[in-house]
């Protein structure tokens, strides 16, 4: 992989990540762009203990523009885009429009391919490899970013899910604290590691998915199964078998393997419908909109979680659609939206069924 990191008209950072280590990238952005500014505030709701972005320069960003206008396509011409270059492998640049900036924390757009028609299911096994070591080495980065205690990686597929640009991408986002989600973690972790003596409950959790009927593949590296209290329809959490706080610490196996784990679940994903779910159209297959979300260890203190350290926690990614069956949507209405309790029409045991008949021949 070689890294060439550059500069955007406006003073943001461009970096592409290539396959080949002979590529050279010096396309300059001839946009007149101003300096980018934002007005991200992070407030604490003192009742429920959890934050808030205020990003109100949000408003103005790009939304559902057509595709010869696409800002994440290569430049092409006098079509000029996000990316200076009239082709890329990988690339990854600061949001123009951030969640989070300054001190508040950092939000970067990561491109899969210059294909604007294409999904990360459609990418070969050597393209999500590479997208594995973006993803790694901006953990790496951001993690040294004094305003940074928590990376995470993630995508949002589909117009259901609210994506605004077609072309296929993800993003990170630096926070400057721990994740609601992942202080819940943390604090079962702590609880259960009081309560046994010092067992693991991510080894626990996987060990019983492991003799039960949830999973939905497993191989040498990576175990796939639909968790046991899944919240939405079709869910999966997919774990390298040996423990790791976060994508640094993935060993060559599990890199080497993870491609292809990978694009078999978000293949199986897009048939889980049999074509009939009236999703976006894309490269050959109906598309299921789907959330994908790495969760990686915090790098800041875990003082507050009695006993717990960074090596306790287990990195994971949990893949999702809000599509519970065929052109019909699981909404977050009274139950969800106002108590957090979420109710699945799916029991996860047929979800788990339904996912292992529509394996890949």
């Amino acid at each position: 992989m070689k890294k060439t990191s550059t500069r955007l008209a406006d003073g943001r950072e461009l970096i592409y990540y290539d396959s080949r280590d002979d590529t050279v990238r010096d396309a300059v952005d001839r946009r007149p762009l101003d300096r980018t500014v934002t007005t991200s505030e992070v407030r604490r709701d003192p009742l429920l203990g959890d934050a808030v972005a205020i990003a109100s320069h949000r408003q103005g960003r790009t939304y559902h523009p057509p595709a010869d206008e696409c800002p994440l396509c290569p430049s092409e011409g006098d079509r000029l885009s996000e990316i200076p270059d009239s082709s890329y492998d990988v690339a990854v640049f600061e949001n123009r429009f951030p969640s989070l900036a300054g001190d508040s924390g950092r939000c970067e757009v990561v491109c899969f391919t210059s294909d604007h028609d294409a999904s990360f299911a459609d990418l070969t096994e050597e393209q999500a490899g590479l997208v594995l070591e973006a993803w790694t080495d901006r953990t790496a980065e951001l993690s040294h970013l004094p305003s940074v205690e928590q990376v995470f990686c993630f995508e949002n597929r589909g117009a259901e899910i609210g994506v605004t640009l077609g072309h296929p991408h993800g993003q990170i986002y630096a926070y400057p604290f721990t994740t609601p989600r992942t202080a819940l973690m943390l604090r079962s972790l702590a609880a259960h590691k009081e309560g046994t003596g010092g067992e693991n409950l991510f080894d626990a959790v996987l060990e019983k998915e492991l003799a039960g009927e949830r999973i939905v593949l497993e191989t040498e590296h990576w175990v796939a199964f639909v968790p046991y209290a899944a919240h939405w329809p079709y869910e999966v959490h997919l774990y390298p078998r040996r423990r790791v706080p976060d994508l640094l610490g993935l060993d060559e196996g599990a890199r080497t393997e993870f491609p292809k784990v990978y694009l078999e679940l978000l293949r199986r994903f897009d048939r889980i419908f049999d074509g009939r779910d009236g999703g976006e159209e894309g490269a050959g297959e109906p598309r299921t909109p789907y959330i994908s979300a790495w969760h990686q260890a915090p790098f800041g203190t875990l003082e507050e979680f009695d006993g717990v350290v960074r090596d306790d926690f287990a990195l994971h990614l949990e893949l999702f659609t809000i599509r519970r069956t065929s052109g019909k949507l699981k909404f977050l209405a009274g139950s969800e939206s106002g108590m957090s309790v979420f109710i699945n029409d799916v029991p996860p045991e047929a979800a788990a069924q339904r996912l292992r008949e529509v394996a890949s021949s």
